[in-house]
């Protein structure tokens, strides 16, 4: 009996080592399986695209307001060169009208002193209107000789040693915008 009951064991456990078997190849065989991995490898290409259409957007995108910037940019500057006199130009139009009457008064006056006047009035504006939209003389009145300011375009025998390397004489006034030197003063020194 235990021999019967040994082969009804084993073949049972042959039976289920079979049915183990069979899930096992169905689970690794089984087109559905396959199925799952197509399907996640789309899944995942599908979605890697998506990325790369919205990072394709997003580039382009960028690079056309980039470009606008740009262009935006160099309207800007262009505005600026053209109009940005504007300013001083304004500023500078009520020196002309005063500068028209003078002119016109210069024809029926015979009152030479107060022409002048007038005309020294007119220069003192001209000049206020200028410094207040930053133009400022270089000093050049016992000045020692500097090329960040100065332009010598002559040098005469110092009248005494402590006049050697300074500014004897100008000769045309230098102007500074803004701390900018636009124009150096033209000066004799000392030797």
């Amino acid at each position: 009996m235990s021999k019967k009951k040994n082969r009804q064991n084993d073949n049972i456990k042959e039976e289920e080592l079979k049915a183990s078997v069979e899930n096992t190849e169905e689970k690794t065989d089984t087109p559905e399986g396959e199925t799952t991995d197509t399907e996640s490898t789309d899944s995942k290409i599908a979605e890697l695209e998506a990325k790369l259409a919205e990072l394709k957007d997003s580039y382009l995108r960028q690079a056309a307001e980039f470009d606008n910037y740009r262009k935006r940019t160099v309207k800007e500057k262009t505005e600026l060169i053209l109009n940005g006199g504007e300013k001083i130009l304004t500023a500078l139009l009520p020196v002309l009208d005063d500068m028209e009457r003078a002119e016109k008064n210069m024809e029926k006056s015979t009152d030479v002193q107060a022409l002048k006047e007038g005309l020294n009035l007119i220069s003192k504006e001209l000049i206020t209107t200028l410094e207040n939209n930053g133009l400022k003389r270089i000093n050049t009145e016992n000045a020692d000789f500097d090329t960040d300011f100065h332009e010598a375009v002559a040098m005469i025998p110092a009248p005494s040693d402590d006049m050697k390397g300074k500014v004897i004489d100008c000769i045309q006034t230098g102007y500074k915008l803004n701390d900018k030197v636009i124009r150096h003063a033209k000066v004799a020194v000392g030797q």
